[in-house]
């Protein structure tokens, strides 16, 4: 039983690295069914480990009175906020950057229509919950991103899918939804804030290695 809890402890200690390791690997498989090059690969996971950590203004913050419920909604009183929106550079501006560097070399059609339908099925199943952000369980747009790709771009599955995963997260679960979040919640937002760990990042790769294999 000792030897139990020591181990249970040890785990939860190293979850973080794990995870870290995890996503890593995924990302490293990820970029090579996009057709980067080992070096390649390295380059793009350093600097977005690198950069999870920078957020970049794109609109001007502003203090805004927004209403705060507690303990269940029972308590209620209107509190000052800063309001705005950041873009982050790890976690939306270097994929968005994979994704014009890709979009250029596999058919157009095809992915407008895939992100369309991810854009959907994010904003369908995505959530705003204070002081987290919004939220999304990722398995929805991995599977209609991958599986569609593989039904109507079978040449450019992988590409098809990481393009049009990253873009649908971003328009479905970040764009469409910052007016109503920023005018109920104030707050500042920031598009693919969690760096390599966000939701843009993790559809986009677990898509393109689906279609992929």
């Amino acid at each position: 039983m000792f030897y139990f809890i020591l181990a249970l402890i040890a785990l939860i200690i190293l979850s973080p690295v794990i995870i870290t390791v995890v996503l890593v690997y995924l990302g490293a498989s990820g970029l090579s069914y996009l057709g980067l090059s080992t070096s390649g690969v390295v380059v793009v996971l350093l600097l977005m480990l690198i950069s999870s950590s920078i957020n970049i203004p794109i609109s001007k913050k502003r203090m805004v009175r927004v209403l705060e419920t507690r303990f269940l909604g029972l308590v209620k009183n209107y509190v000052w906020r800063a309001q705005g929106v950041s873009i982050n550079v790890g976690g939306a501006i270097i994929p968005l950057i994979i994704v014009t560097y890709l979009i250029m070399q596999i058919p157009v059609y095809p992915v407008l229509l895939i992100t369309i339908v991810v854009a959907l099925v994010s904003f369908a199943s995505s959530r705003f919950i204070p002081r987290v952000g919004v939220v999304a369980p990722v398995i929805f747009p991995v599977l209609f991103a991958s599986l569609m790709s593989l039904a109507i771009s079978p040449l450019y599955a992988a590409e098809t899918a990481f393009v049009s995963g990253v873009l649908g997260v971003i328009i479905g679960a970040d764009i469409v939804r910052l007016p109503s979040v920023l005018k109920k919640h104030g707050g500042v937002m920031s598009i693919g804030g969690a760096g390599v760990f966000d939701g843009i990042f993790i559809v986009g790769i677990v898509s393109a290695i689906i279609a992929g294999i």
